[in-house]
């Protein structure tokens, strides 16, 4: 989707190639420290542990928002996110390997491409610079919302759990839905301070396998889990 005229914008595919890379690897290490009780101190519990979650997620979600700019059809996006969603909390759900998925990053993706989509008016009549701002504002006060628990119910989604919620990934809508509408905003901020276009050097693909890699993003996310428990079985059984 990331594509301007006849020219696609292989740098924010390279991006997400990165991210989707060190997003493997922290799921890696995440399932070698806590699933297989390999020793990683310098993971487990760790200020380094929430950066480097943060530094994929808040990209992921950030690049998201900004291809509402380039999507024919954000409904339509907003529904891909949601059967994505709804498979990994199934498949989650019945495999019982971790604590299951409920409103993970997908949802997040689902419910704020939707929220977009409809508010879409609004959002094209807000000065970019100032929402942009005000979202990322929005963002860090709310940060630490769903770190708490709520005496309600049914609201884990909108970002705030009650005492039992639990879930292995969870992104609700507060805050991170205003992550994504910066990149939103930032998208409609850089159409304004550049109305000639994204410049070559954006849509040059200097880094053809991580650009690839980020074209493959989504199939990536729904089937490395399942092959790092393959992989840590099978390291299991040959060392006992």
């Amino acid at each position: 989707m990331a594509s301007e005229g006849n020219g696609r914008i292989a740098l924010f595919d390279i991006i997400r190639g990165f991210t989707i890379i060190s997003m493997v690897l922290f799921h890696a290490t995440y399932d070698a420290a806590y699933i297989y009780g390999f020793d990683a101190p310098w993971f487990m519990g760790t200020v380094l542990q929430d950066a480097w979650r943060a530094s994929i997620s808040w990209v992921f979600l950030f690049l998201a928002g900004w291809m509402t700019a380039f999507s024919r059809n954000n409904f339509r996006r907003a529904a891909i996110y949601g059967a994505a969603a709804l498979a990994v909390w199934v498949a989650t759900s019945i495999a019982a390997v971790d604590t299951a998925v409920s409103f993970g990053i997908l949802f997040c993706m689902a419910a704020s491409t939707l929220i977009a989509a409809v508010i879409k008016p609004v959002l094209d009549r807000l000065s970019p610079a100032a929402a942009l701002v005000a979202f990322l504002v929005l963002f860090a006060a709310t940060l630490d919302v769903p770190h708490h628990n709520y005496p309600v119910t049914g609201l884990a989604w909108l970002g705030l759990p009650d005492p039992a919620f639990s879930s292995g990934d969870y992104y609700p809508i507060i805050p991170f839905t205003f992550m994504y509408m910066a990149g939103a905003m930032g998208a409609r901020l850089f159409a304004r301070l550049r109305p000639e276009g994204y410049p070559d050097w954006m849509k040059r693909d200097w880094a053809p396998v991580l650009s690839r890699i980020g074209r493959l993003s989504l199939p990536i996310y729904l089937m490395h889990q399942p092959l790092l428990i393959v992989l840590f079985e099978a390291i299991v059984f040959v060392t006992g």
